[in-house]
Order: C-alpha cells, then sequence, then structure tokens
C-alpha cells in the first residue's frame, strides 16, 4: 500500500461515536486499500463524554487489507498524549519504533503543521487552505510535494454529519519511509488536529 501515490480516505459514519474509523481507498477503483481505527482506551471514551477530545491523548492504527481482522497487518500507528495548544504526534511502524512525528504550529488560518522523519528532519510542512478543507506539502523550498483535499459527499451527509472524506495525493512516488509519514499527515488531517 505504501508504493502508491493516492489514496481516498472515507471516515464511517457514526451517530455519538467516541471513537473514528477509516477505510483506505484507491480513488479510481474504491477498492479497499486498508483500514485505520482509532484505539483511544477505556478511560478515554469515558473521559470523551467531558473533555473536547481534541485535547485528549489517542492512537490511531492502520492496516493494509481489507476490514477483516485476519485478512489485514499493521502498517504504522498514529501517537498523541495530552495537548492544549501544540503537541507532537508521533508516527510508530509496526513495531513500535518511532519513524517520525508531527508538530502543529501554534497559530495558522487554516491549520498547519511539520512533518520531521526519525532523525528530526523536515520531510514536509502541511498547509491548509482557510477553509481548513484543503492541504498542501511543501518541502523547505516551498515546493509542493502532494495536497490533501477535502471530496464533497453531499448536502445531507456535509451538513448532518462530522464524517469527512479526503484524496492524498503525493506528486511522485516516494520512498516506503517517505510514503508512511506523508499517508499519516494526511490522515492526522482529520483523526488528530480537526476531529473534535
Amino acid at each position: 500500500m505504501l508504493n502508491r501515490k493516492t489514496f481516498f480516505i472515507r471516515e464511517h459514519v457514526g451517530f455519538m461515536k467516541l471513537s473514528d474509523t477509516y477505510d483506505i481507498l484507491d480513488p479510481e477503483t474504491q477498492k479497499q486499500l486498508g483500514i485505520a481505527r482509532e484505539k483511544p482506551g477505556a478511560l478515554i471514551h469515558v473521559l470523551r463524554f467531558l473533555v473536547n477530545k481534541r485535547f485528549l491523548p489517542t492512537k490511531v492504527f492502520v492496516y493494509e487489507g481489507s476490514d477483516h481482522e485476519d485478512e489485514r497487518k499493521l502498517l504504522f500507528s498514529i501517537h498523541r498524549g495530552v495537548t492544549l495548544f501544540s503537541a507532537r504526534v508521533n508516527i510508530c511502524d509496526s513495531r513500535g519504533t518511532i519513524v517520525g512525528w508531527l508538530k502543529s504550529k501554534v497559530f495558522s488560518l487554516g491549520g498547519a503543521f511539520y512533518v520531521f522523519d526519525a532523525a528530526e528532519n523536515e520531510v514536509a510542512f502541511v498547509k491548509g487552505d482557510w477553509k481548513g478543507w484543503n492541504f498542501r506539502y511543501l518541502n523547505k523550498a516551498e515546493r509542493e510535494l502532494g495536497t490533501i483535499t477535502k471530496k464533497w459527499a453531499g448536502i445531507g451527509k456535509e451538513l448532518f454529519t462530522t464524517a469527512d472524506n479526503y484524496i492524498v495525493a503525493l506528486n511522485h512516488e516516494p520512498a516506503p519511509a517517505q510514503a508512511m509519514l506523508l499517508l499519516a499527515a494526511g490522515l492526522a488531517v482529520d483523526t488528530i488536529y480537526k476531529e473534535a
């Protein structure tokens, strides 16, 4: 899955859900490539009734394969601790080793954060537009590496649910390690930075 340039991220719709699930699809064929599941823990589930979930710790596990547990394998996970303004978000490989991290920019009109590898090299700067719907991956020279674009789901879904759909499109086929960081950043737009 990490040798691809484009991904369609589709959030599952649910009423009063306390954790999120996202299908990772081929944008052209709609074939399921993987799934991302938020697993914050039992205590955090209870606290979400009292505290806005964007301030609480969470974990998102990204699997390759279908929704059936016996047909999928863990690719990486995203871990965020307790946060008030700006928190470090770790990206770990399937063995739990930190391969990179995200750091949000404190003040930004449409949302922005940095993507770093494990050696603390800046891989990309993810910058949102004024609406916070569309984002661009930029390198240090401000050349575009790819985009994260919100896909319109229809008036009924947009008005009555918080479910979002995104297209993550990279301008070139990255190495698997870089693809993991950029896909994690694309998922983090909704799972870590935007969900309330």
